[in-house]
């Protein structure tokens, strides 16, 4: 199989979706490889070690797209991309479908297969492909609040963990997942005051064991989100539904509680986002906007931050997959790996993911008996 990597071409996005690591797994195996120029400066890596390790390095996105069996991405393809993409082609990358329907409908029109880091699911509802990339959110969330309280970015002045004789900053984290806990960390870890909310008992119960009562713990419902929102200096939104899109929970009139120089951050904004001000994405670039004099981060490619960390954790998890993909071709992959069955969102005209189809009023088809 002939694996294409291109250059990222989101704002600010620096990961690439190989490492010269998986270029050698892939070569080892038989396949070729074609990583195109500088798509890996963001990272670290040079074109001299993708070529040591055996990929082919090529000037043109539009040769790599029209040679490439399987396309192995970080971010969607965006609308510069649509038309180099062909029928029967693989699309190995986190996708967000669900608020994005202008790139649902170019996947249907291209007739690719298209397959999800994000709604890849293994048998105990875990997400592996997610996962890294949701512990580096996570836990940037705090960061990124931490330092957009300080004044001079606007923020009410305030120091996440506070100091002797002064109370800490007091952090919001709503939704209790692989996000909310590495956002709970290190906001634990800083000395911030913590309060993480969550649908499910159980693992509010399980936040409070591991933390040994160092955070609170509430049932997340209108309520208990209200309440705590409008005593927060930084929220961070970190909801999930696989594949879908985000519920709105903190609603604008909650936002309007907030003290003025308080922060939100919207890790789901990739999802449409769980905040109701969040109503635009930002970037890297200009990452922040103020509404009702709370200040809004929305970036969607958060771990495009830090590449180098993104891109290993990410391919650590992805590589296995892609290798599976590759030595097996897509459909046999399919079939004999459940979790890998579930990323699958578009095949060849057909939208094969339940919640994005609901999402955009979409007609959905099983994936089962298509191939």
């Amino acid at each position: 199989m002939i694996i294409g990597v291109p250059k990222e071409i989101k704002a600010q996005e620096n990961r690439i979706g190989i490492t010269p690591a998986g270029v050698s797994a892939f070569k080892k195996a038989g396949h070729t490889v074609y990583v195109e120029v500088n798509a890996g400066a963001g990272t670290g890596f040079s074109d001299g070690e993708f070529e040591s390790a055996g990929a082919s390095m090529i000037h043109s996105p539009a040769e790599i797209y029209q040679a490439a069996d399987l396309i192995i991405k970080v971010k969607e393809p965006l609308e510069s991309e649509y038309g180099m993409l062909r029928e029967g082609q693989i699309i190995f990358t986190y996708l967000h479908l669900a608020p994005d329907p202008e790139q649902t409908e170019a996947l249907l029109k291209q007739k690719v297969i298209g397959i999800a880091y994000e709604t890849v699911q293994l048998p105990n509802k875990s997400l592996p492909l997610l996962s890294p990339m949701s512990e580096v959110a996570g836990r940037m969330s705090i960061q990124i609040g931490a330092a957009l309280l300080d004044k001079n970015n606007g923020g009410a002045g305030i120091l996440l963990g506070g100091v002797s004789g002064v109370e800490p900053a007091r952090v919001v984290v709503v939704g209790g997942g692989n996000v909310g806990l590495n956002a709970v960390k290190v906001a634990v870890g800083l000395g911030a005051q913590v309060t993480v909310l969550d649908v499910s008992g159980p693992r509010l119960t399980y936040l409070d064991d591991l933390f040994s009562g160092r955070v609170i713990t509430l049932m997340s419902n209108e309520y208990n989100i209200a309440k705590s929102v409008k005593d927060a200096d930084l929220v961070v939104s970190a909801v999930l539904i696989p594949g879908g899109r985000a519920p709105i929970l903190v609603t604008e009139e909650m936002v309007k509680s907030m003290r003025p120089g308080s922060v939100l951050v919207d890790v789901a904004i990739d999802q449409g986002g769980a905040i109701e001000t969040m109503d635009r994405t930002t970037s890297h670039d200009s990452p922040t906007f103020v509404k009702h004099g709370i200040i809004h981060y929305a970036v969607p490619n958060m771990p495009g931050a830090v590449p180098r960390t993104s891109t290993f954790a990410l391919t650590n998890a992805t590589t296995p997959y892609a290798l599976s993909i590759a030595n097996k071709g897509v459909e046999q992959a399919l079939k004999e790996d459940p979790a890998l069955m579930l990323g699958l969102n578009v095949y060849k005209g057909k939208l094969t993911n339940p919640a994005v189809a609901q999402a955009q009023g979409r007609e959905y088809t099983p994936a089962e008996g298509l191939f």
